[in-house]
């Protein structure tokens, strides 16, 4: 039979070259790939240093190297707060190619509908392969650009595959992100920053007390250590609860707001719980009464040191 290749991303047209190419031995992997953007280097504290090329802003960043498996959802991944600071590897090799839709299309409640907050919160991306072609009905611009405009380095080029595995094996490392760099670095520890030794909640935590469904039943009081929005659409719109997010600092014992709360929720968040002081000493009060506690990913880390 016959297929037409013509509608293919650039980079996948390149994969499938490729398993022709092999065969002859001309190249193999990610060598086949038709590289575009100026080279770009990932340094890892363990003594690793990766080659590729930039897709993203023109410029370094330092942080702790992680890894996402999901197949689809970057615009949701790059925005979840719970990735502050961090160097996001994101394992399946398919990136870029439906683009990133409007920022400025918001839901019922105010928050921009395809995205878990209002900014990217990744130091710096890492992909396999980078789609310079996207196509989606809802894309507003492409990856590079969204990153570019955020200042946003990312490469790719990289095995993920392999990278992943080491991270899985040693956990995550220390990672810098350089493009366009004049010559490869010795690797000291002098070249990293640890974004852990920064009180990453208080960067990403509402600095006011927002509500939303009002009206709804019960009252639920929701401390923002890095809340997702969607969280709070599920919330709101699926068990109509009426939800105060608050300051991951306020002091639930004052209450200085007098919110006649029936429930308290601990969101997700980024970096050491133990920063989170405030937050723990309102936990242990909540502890005293006789009402639920949910926590969730940084939450119920909360949740715990609180219970001692």
């Amino acid at each position: 039979f016959l297929v037409d290749f013509a509608f293919l991303p650039v980079h996948c047209r390149g994969l499938i070259a490729s398993n022709k190419m092999n065969s002859s031995g001309s190249c193999t992997g990610l060598e086949c790939l038709d590289f575009q953007g100026d080279p770009a280097l990932l340094y890892l504290a363990d003594g690793t240093t990766l080659e590729g090329n930039s897709f993203g802003a023109a410029t370094s960043a330092n942080g702790e190297v992680v890894f996402n498996t999901g197949m689809v959802g970057y615009p949701e991944a790059l925005t979840d707060p719970s990735y502050r600071g961090q160097i996001l590897v994101l394992t399946y090799p398919l990136i870029g190619n439906y683009g990133v839709p409007d920022e400025d299309l918001k839901d019922e409640w105010g928050l921009p509908k395809f995205f878990e907050s209002d900014t990217i919160h990744i130091a710096g991306l890492v992909v396999s392969s980078y789609s310079w072609e996207h196509s989606h009905w809802a894309a507003q611009k492409s990856l590079s650009k969204w990153l570019t405009d955020n200042n946003v380095p990312a490469i790719y080029g990289i095995d993920t595959r392999a990278l992943t595995k080491k991270l899985r094996e040693h956990g995550s490392i220390l990672g810098r992100l350089d493009v366009n760099p004049s010559e490869v670095e010795t690797i000291t520890p002098a070249m990293f920053d640890d974004p852990n030794k920064r009180n990453l909640v208080e960067e990403v935590s509402t600095k006011t007390i927002k509500v939303y469904g009002k009206g709804n039943s019960p009252v639920i009081l929701a401390y923002d250590c890095g809340i997702k929005y969607n969280i709070i659409r599920y919330l709101v719109n699926t068990h109509k609860v009426e939800l105060h997010v608050v300051p991951f600092d306020y002091d639930l014992e004052e209450n200085a707001a007098k919110i006649e709360w029936q429930g308290l929720f601990l969101s997700n968040g980024p970096g050491n719980p133990a920063m989170c002081s405030a937050t723990i000493t309102s936990i242990k009060y909540a502890l005293t009464l006789d009402r639920p506690i949910f926590g969730i990913c940084l939450g119920n880390q909360l949740l715990a040191l609180a219970a001692g």
